[in-house]
This record gives structure tokens, sequence and C-alpha cells, in this order.
């Protein structure tokens, strides 16, 4: 028997159309999921109406219709490494997340996911993250466990009123100088989900200082002053530096086959400071993990 889903359902507003039943809607509305999916999953109980009642195969199609379901994936691979919960309160939960761990449900991960993880330990069905970092990534991540406060704590990333560092493990430059600011223009890539620098006025700042020097590696600091999407990777990658175990930068080598857990990307939210919107007062939250040579 597969457990209850720890996650929100999806929600969908049934479409006007001239289809019979529910089922027939979803399965024209969603080609990709086999009538035989929506099958297992009404017999689960995991189609329901706005009030949570099961909806079955033969329930009639009504324009409107509100519908929750939730997303399974068949043979989810489990990730063998934990998160840690650093701190619970009224309106936050900040974890340390473990490389290779996704934040969201997203492709082939559903349950095995932080915010799955943490619904379930904290039994919050409530928690959503305030904003994410890569699944190769690990380190700080900061969940809303109130939706009364959430849009208060959306704010400070939004406006750019949180201050992140990460840290990274990557090869020397020691023809530069440090502390050093990269200020490029970052645009979509091939593949889709890689980003490349491009001509034009930057759109993506990053700070850079040397922490520590290990021989051909060095321990950095990095302060993204923008967020755009890989922008640590990318511009490490274009100094000449690519992140220890990148196999996104500056060569394309993973090419989506299982994750080789001894290769972890060297690459860590460290630190993440604001001031908070309720109280006025400053906040500080630091990693406890850390990045090995």
């Amino acid at each position: 028997m597969s457990r209850t889903p720890s996650i929100r359902p999806s929600t969908l507003h049934l479409p006007q159309g001239e289809w019979r039943t529910v089922l027939d809607c979803l399965c024209d509305r969603f080609p990709a999921i086999s009538r035989e999916t929506w099958l297992e999953r009404m017999a689960g109980g995991k189609v329901t109406d706005g009030q949570g009642q099961p909806l079955g195969p033969e329930h009639p199609y009504q324009v409107a219709l509100r519908v929750h379901y939730f997303r399974e994936v068949k043979g989810e691979r489990s990730i063998p490494f934990q998160e840690q919960v650093l701190h619970v309160d009224e309106h936050l939960v900040v974890a340390d997340k473990p490389h290779f761990l996704p934040v969201m449900p997203a492709g082939e991960y559903v349950e095995e996911t932080l915010q799955a993880r943490l619904t379930r330990r904290l039994g919050n069905p409530h928690l959503v993250p305030l904003h994410r970092i890569d699944r190769h990534t690990a380190g700080l991540v900061l969940f809303s466990a109130n939706p009364a406060s959430r849009n208060l704590y959306h704010a400070l990333f939004r406006d750019r009123e949180i201050d992140k560092r990460y840290e990274a493990i990557a090869p020397a430059l020691p023809g530069l100088g440090f502390p050093l600011l990269r200020e490029t223009r970052l645009a979509k890539g091939e593949p889709f989900f890689r980003m490349q620098e491009v001509p034009g006025t930057p759109n993506t700042r990053t700070r850079l200082e040397v922490l520590e020097k290990h021989g051909d590696l060095w321990r950095y600091a990095l302060t993204p002053i923008t967020g755009k999407q890989h922008q640590l990777r990318v511009h490490l990658a274009a100094l000449g530096a690519p992140i220890c175990n990148d196999g996104f930068y500056p060569d394309l080598t993973d090419r989506g086959g299982p994750d080789d857990y001894q290769r972890p990307l060297k690459l860590l939210a460290r630190d993440l400071a604001f001031d908070d919107p309720i109280s006025g007062e400053p906040r500080r939250f630091e990693s406890r993990l850390r990045l090995d040579w």
C-alpha cells in the first residue's frame, strides 16, 4: 500500500468541455498521465473535490468543479541523506538540506523532497519554501509555517532585503585580485536548464572572496547580489574555476543518470540574515554543514 502523500495536492478547476466524467476530462487535460494512473489515484482516494470527498471513475463532469489530486512517482528513488531542522517557530522553519535532495516536488521526485519530509516530520501541512536552492546544492532553506504571515517573509526575498552567503570549493585563481565583483548578463542556454553569459547589460552580480587556500583548490565565499538561476555556478566557471563536481558547467557531463553520491557539488548555502518583518529584530541563521576538500 502506498503511503499517504505528505504534500498539499494540486488543484484544477475543470474547464469548459463536453466530457462525460471527471476522469475523461483529466485524461484529456493531462495526456502524459495514463488512464490507468488516474484510476489508481482515484481508487486510493487521491482525487477529491473541493470538500475533500473522493471522486470516482463515474463521477459526472461539471464545468468549474474544483478537483484536488496528488502527484505520485512510481518507484521514486530514496535519497540516503537526512535533512537537519535548525529552527522552528510560529512563522518560520529553517532546515539544512543535504546534497541531492530537491526542495520541492518536481519531475521524478515528490515524497523524496525537503518540503515533503519536513511536512511529515513536523506535522504541518502549511509548510511552503520561501526560496529554493538547486537539488545538487546543500545548505539553508527557509520555510513559511504560517499562511497568515507568509507574504511578509516572501517580500524579504522579492525586495532583496535578505543577505545570503554561499561557500564553494573550486580551483585556485591566483591571477585575480579578491574581493572581486562579477557582473554579467545571463540568459537561457542549451539544453533549457543551463544558463550562459551573453553580451549586454549585466543582470547578475556576485561578490567573491577567498576564505581558505588548500593547494590547487580554494574555498570561496560567494555573495549573490542578484538571484538568477545557476548564477554562482556560471560565474565561477566563467572565471576559470568551475565548482568541484559540477556536472553542468562549464561543460554538460551530467546526462541524467544515477547520482554519484561520492561526488557532491561543492556548493553550500551557508548564511541567511535579515530583519524580521514582524518583530523588527535582526535574525541570522548559519548552516551546520561543511564542505570538505
